[in-house]
């Protein structure tokens, strides 16, 4: 369904109006104030250039006729600001002039002298088509969303994930900051589908991936990779981060009881991690294939665990090691003689 379009406060059309007769510039705002409108006027491109950023208007009104000036100008509006929409107000009335500034890039040619109403009902339609557009932008963003998402966890599916992550391990090589990809899996989740239902099962896949977002801050890319199986992009992150980042995911679905109706469960999941090391460069496939093999060390190994990718000469991953209770790092007191 078309979304309707929504009434336009007065205050949030902003008109520009580039003329350099003062006169005629008064004759053109004057109208545009009648509808409440936010209009502005000035008479050079430096004061105009001045508002494309700051004020941003969305109706240009060139007050001009089209020649070679006009044509830079239209060209200039564009490239600053390309949604807006550019009126040539002219004084010749001409079928080669009104062609010439509608093939530069003009969305409308008005001559002048103008009767105020039509002028206002030119730029009424200007302003409804801008509404159309920016709903279709909008209506553009939540299909783009719902490609990118996956619908049963909230979080990014795989067909976007790989752009996302080419992006950031080159950001991360420009900027001298590290990228790490964790892959977690859950721990005999066949269990939970066989024991229980598909339903219950969905549940906690749903479950889990508010678990997951709760502790990715908003710079990760959290993601699920296909089945019970995620992957989070961590960015700006060294190893130990990545480690306590794992670990406290791990520690957070463990002591987690998924509850639905009559279902519970506990349940446990393994993970790995690799980090692109310094100097590497390396792809988002094969970044994604270290932490793969970290993940598979650490379901070898007993699951319910943490391993991180190590490369050396025979590639492999090892478990990260907990760290120790201080109270036992303290040195034993010596006994007494006797």
């Amino acid at each position: 369904m078309v979304p309707e379009i929504n009434s336009r406060s007065p205050q949030n059309c902003r008109i520009l109006v580039i003329g350099s007769d003062p006169g005629s510039r008064e004759t053109l705002l004057e109208p545009l104030r009648w509808e409440m409108w936010d209009a502005r006027g000035v008479s050079s491109s430096e004061e105009a250039e001045a508002l494309f950023d700051s004020w941003r208007p969305q109706i240009v009104l060139l007050d001009a006729n089209p020649d070679p000036q006009g044509a830079a100008w239209v060209t200039n509006i564009r490239g600053r600001l390309p949604h807006a929409s550019v009126l040539f107000i002219s004084d010749d009335s001409g079928t080669d002039a009104i062609i010439t500034g509608l093939d530069q890039g003009a969305d409308d040619y008005i001559i002048k002298p103008f009767v105020p109403l039509e002028l206002l009902a030119r730029i009424r339609t200007h302003l409804r088509i801008r509404d159309l557009h920016e709903q279709l932008v909008i209506a553009n963003e939540k299909l783009k969303e719902l490609v990118d998402i996956d619908d049963l966890t909230g979080l990014y599916n795989m067909r976007s994930l790989y752009q996302r992550l080419e992006f950031e391990i080159e950001r991360g090589r420009r900027f001298g900051r590290d990228v790490c990809v964790v892959m977690m899996d859950m721990d005999n989740f066949k269990s939970v589908n066989d024991g229980h239902d598909h339903l219950f099962g969905s549940y906690v896949l749903s479950e889990i991936g508010k678990i997951i977002k709760a502790n990715t801050r908003n710079i990760d890319i959290p993601a699920r990779y296909g089945g019970d199986e995620f992957l989070v992009v961590l960015t700006e992150v060294n190893e130990e981060g990545a480690r306590l980042f794992c670990e406290r995911l791990r520690k957070a679905i463990a002591k987690n009881t998924f509850v639905s109706g009559e279902d519970s469960i506990n349940l446990t999941v393994s993970l790995g991690f690799a980090l692109v090391q310094p100097g590497e460069v390396l792809s988002s496939k094969e970044l994604v294939r270290r932490a793969d093999h970290a993940l598979y060390e650490a379901k070898r190994t007993g699951r319910d665990r943490v391993c991180t990718f190590v490369p050396n000469n025979n590639v492999h991953a090892l478990p990260v090691k907990k760290i120790a209770d201080p109270a036992s790092l303290r040195r034993p007191k010596k006994a007494s003689g006797g």
